[in-house]
């Protein structure tokens, strides 16, 4: 048996291949190639990707032998699902393997948002001692909405809670019988709009799709408080950048932190890289030490099972 990987995978992951005598073709930057990865893929029996490799119509109609595809990630905008399942193809991903991760990011953003340490220290090594300047704010007793309440939602809820923070959220795939609900207490709103309305911080937590695209657009930022932060670790695409853009620029609402951009990497003509109430890093959310040893892990082991005629629960 033989295993593509076209993206970057952590060395056990590869290991744990190896160790059931499956042959490992392993190129980190083979996603940009797209040539040379239709010609390889047509001799393998699985592919593992993370989100830049295209696993689309035309990579797809190349291949007689795939039985499978491992996504190192939960998201799946770049892997035509529809497709891979009508030519038998099984498509497994790492469920809540960074679900932690990503939570821990989005708490990370809201501490920064209230009491962003790094300008005090900068101040102090200048010679400043401005106590008034650096006078910040308490999340406790302040609004976390959160669009999207699946289980990295769930997680954020938990934690945003046991700080003392109100959370509500929407969601119209969900009931008020769900585990978040019930767990942690969620306030479940009727519509995304009394979310943006009422949240002092907005997380959202969604899949890309043809529904979600420009989720949140130029009306829902005119809805927002003007002290409101709103946080995208999902997918780039889901806020529609020129309105994000022109509600930052207007100050309609206080600032936002982007792990993701509907181009990545990030075009260096994108207007919001001049704004100063803007905070970015490059689609790291979910990327720990601790995620990564996780997804590496979780991914070849369903490939391996699948390959050996195993049933796997991270089918998709």
């Amino acid at each position: 048996m033989k295993v593509l990987i076209t993206e970057v995978i952590r060395e056990e992951g590869i290991q744990q291949l190896k160790a059931q005598n499956i042959e490992v073709q392993y190129d980190s930057n083979l996603w940009r190639d797209k040539e040379t990865l239709q010609e390889k893929i047509q001799h393998v029996d699985a592919l593992i990707v993370r989100n830049q490799t295209q696993v689309d119509e035309a990579l797809l109609k190349e291949n007689s032998e795939l039985k499978v595809i491992g996504r190192l990630g939960v998201g799946l905008d770049n892997i035509n699902v529809a497709r891979a399942k009508e030519k038998g193809i099984k498509v497994v991903v790492p469920r809540h393997a960074n679900a932690t991760a990503v939570a821990e990011y989005v708490m990370a953003t809201l501490f920064h948002a209230n009491r962003p340490i790094h300008l005090a220290n900068e101040d102090v090594k200048q010679g400043d001692w401005n106590r008034v300047k650096h006078t910040g704010k308490e999340i406790s007793q302040t609004t976390l909405g959160l669009i999207g309440l699946g289980e990295i939602a769930h997680r954020v809820a938990k934690r945003a809670k046991a700080f003392g923070m109100e959370v509500i959220g929407y969601d119209p795939f969900l009931t008020e019988h769900d585990h978040i609900i019930a767990e942690t207490g969620v306030q479940k709103k009727d519509s995304i709009e009394e979310v943006l309305a009422t949240a002092d911080a907005i997380s959202i937590h969604v899949p890309l799709t043809d529904s979600t695209k420009h989720l949140i657009s130029d009306e829902h930022f005119t809805m927002m408080k003007p002290t409101t932060y709103i946080i995208n670790s999902s997918r780039g695409g889901i806020i529609d950048e020129m309105a994000l853009y022109q509600a930052l620029k207007n100050q309609e609402i206080a600032g936002a932190y982007l792990d993701v951009v509907e181009k990545e990497p990030i075009d260096i003509s994108n207007k919001l890289l001049a704004l100063e109430n803007v905070t970015f890093t490059p689609h790291i959310a979910g990327l720990t030490n601790e995620s990564q040893s996780r997804i590496s892990m979780l991914v070849t082991h369903e490939v391996i099972k699948l390959l050996k005629g195993n049933p796997s629960l991270c089918v998709v």
